[in-house]
């Protein structure tokens, strides 16, 4: 069964079992990240860091396309006035950046069309990212005078590397589906019209898998390129000892010893 929350302007936010499905739902507009978005991103990852026994989160776009980032035409008529509308826009879509890329469950992008801007990092800070095979991804920051934002620097780096994703920001680059899977961009390409079916297979498999497990594995990811050698061990050997007494391990040794496939409780 079903349930939604109420209608949000820009974004849809659905509940399937231990499943969010956080939709963008400007098609008609190909999902610009405006003000409405930006406030309305911002509440919706709150809402889920507050929702009961989550277990998995599927983020997908309504329409052709995923995103076309920024909407560079509400900023024609407020040039004047645009470092302020910036920083006003940011500040809300960062803060739902940090608790989107936080929340401790997995979330699976799932990309078709075109994603360009803040909405390549969007997706990059996703943790596992499917693409529709004719899906392209593309950065027109410099292009347009832009320096960038929405994480660009810190996402794209870690899925890129630092001298392929500065590359790709710099030289406004297009990728092809196939060019960014080469490139660790997204994580798997598949046939457009099987994209929302195995994106929405592939989370509501994550959402029956050891759900506590899984939220250290990407806090410790988080954390990495930041840690030293000696801090990122402990840290790691710490967060194992308290995932290995979870329920969700215990089950995980008895199935393999037992030959068969565990069954997770998130807990």
């Amino acid at each position: 069964m079903t349930t939604e929350t109420p209608a949000q302007p820009s974004i849809r936010l659905e509940r399937e079992g231990a499943l969010g499905i956080v939709t963008l739902s400007q098609a008609a507009r190909a999902n610009p990240f405006d003000g409405a978005f930006t406030r309305d991103f911002k509440r919706v990852f709150a809402q889920l860091w507050d929702m009961p026994d989550l277990r998995a989160v599927l983020m997908k776009a309504d329409g052709a396309n995923f995103s076309f980032g920024g909407d560079l035409k509400s900023f024609g008529p407020v040039l004047d006035k645009l470092g302020p509308l910036v920083r006003e826009w940011t500040g809300d879509l960062h803060m739902g950046l940090q608790r989107a890329w936080t929340l401790p469950v997995p979330i699976v992008c799932a990309v078709q069309g075109f994603a360009m801007g803040g909405g390549v990092a969007l997706l990059a800070g996703c943790d596992v990212v499917l693409a529709g095979q004719s899906a392209k991804f593309g950065s027109a920051f410099a292009q347009l005078g832009f320096s960038c934002d929405s994480g660009s620097s810190a996402v794209l780096t870690a899925r890129m590397g630092a001298a392929r994703a500065r590359r790709f920001v710099l030289l406004a680059e297009v990728l092809a589906a196939q060019d960014a899977l080469n490139a660790g961009l997204v994580d798997r390409v598949v046939p457009d019209d099987q994209l929302q079916e195995s994106a929405l297979a592939l989370a509501t498999q994550l959402a029956n898998g050891p759900t506590i497990a899984y939220g250290q594995i990407k806090r410790l990811f988080l954390k990495a390129s930041g840690a030293s050698m000696t801090d990122l061990l402990e840290d790691e050997a710490i967060t194992l000892s308290r995932v290995a007494a979870t329920a969700d391990a215990q089950e995980g040794i008895a199935a393999m010893l037992e030959k068969r496939k565990p069954v997770f409780q998130g807990r």
